[in-house]
């Protein structure tokens, strides 16, 4: 049996072999990956650039901890930048299990950032119904949440007193794994016409770059690439870049896997040929 006819009968226990080591590797040899930073992305940035100190962003944390190794990375990019630009930033989560998850990244951040809670950013909280929250938040945050995660009314924080609803925002920020982004474009964007970009998981952002073109995306954040694309920009080493490291190996295994199966198939088939046509 040659080494091709082999192949075609390789147990498939060892490619999942072969993919666990490809994970581990850059765990015990870490490298960096050159990062090229693809136009959507930058226009995010550019775009939270533009944002003067003092002005608000608002930033819909829309996912739970099923995805969080994809879109935490993209978070956390955004608020160090909005941070480091003394950027305000109104923070919700209309996934029902992300309330924590997002609670303990922003206090995190703004710890390290010296933003105070109430007065440089706040956290909404959750409600159900996602369609539902978006339209009411675009009359008044109020009405969804009279009061923030922490059970302190709007109106006694600092940071809310001079803001309403959509129109005191320069823009909307949404990091989802779901159809929430469905419901910001339509219910967001398509009802009271404010800036909306999307963080998406790598999967998903095929499905989203048709906005893009028509206008009704500024700018798209696609999976772990676009978080290290934005750590790039930001000039920071985070998840987004460590995370690059590991999917360039055991894609890299993947693809190798995917040639010689494939160069094993049509070789075996033709030596099949010769044999049946030589009988």
């Amino acid at each position: 049996m040659t080494f091709l006819e082999k192949m075609m009968l390789v147990d498939r226990r060892w490619i999942y072999l072969a993919i666990g080591l490809a994970v581990i590797l850059p765990a015990i040899a870490s490298f960096d990956v050159p990062v090229s930073v693809s136009p959507e992305v930058r226009k995010i940035h550019t775009f939270i650039e533009n944002i003067q100190p003092g002005e608000y962003l608002f930033l819909a944390m829309d996912y739970d901890p099923t995805t969080i190794g994809e879109l935490n990375p993209m978070a956390e990019a955004i608020l160090r930048h909005a941070f480091s630009r003394d950027v305000k930033v109104v923070i919700v989560t209309l996934a029902q299990f992300g309330p924590g998850m997002v609670e303990q990244v922003t206090s995190r951040l703004a710890a390290q950032y010296n933003k105070t809670r109430g007065v440089d950013y706040v956290f909404l909280g959750y409600r159900p119904y996602p369609a539902l929250t978006i339209l009411a938040m675009g009359v008044d945050f109020r009405v969804p949440f009279p009061v923030d995660y922490y059970g302190n009314p709007l109106d006694s924080l600092p940071m809310m007193r001079g803001i309403k609803n959509f129109d005191n925002v320069k823009g909307v920020i949404d990091l989802t794994a779901g159809n929430t982004a469905d419901m910001w474009l339509v219910d967001g964007n398509g009802r009271y016409n404010f800036p909306l970009a999307i963080g998406i998981t790598g999967v998903m952002a095929a499905d989203y770059y048709q906005y893009l073109q028509s206008g009704q995306l500024f700018g798209i954040i696609p999976g772990v690439k676009g978080a290290a694309e934005y750590e790039e920009l930001i000039g920071t080493h985070g998840e987004g870049k460590t995370q690059q490291a590991y999917q360039v190996v055991a894609h890299a295994i993947i693809i190798l896997f995917i040639i010689l199966s494939n160069i094993a198939y049509f070789a075996t088939r033709k030596t099949k040929r010769q044999i049946g046509g030589a009988s």
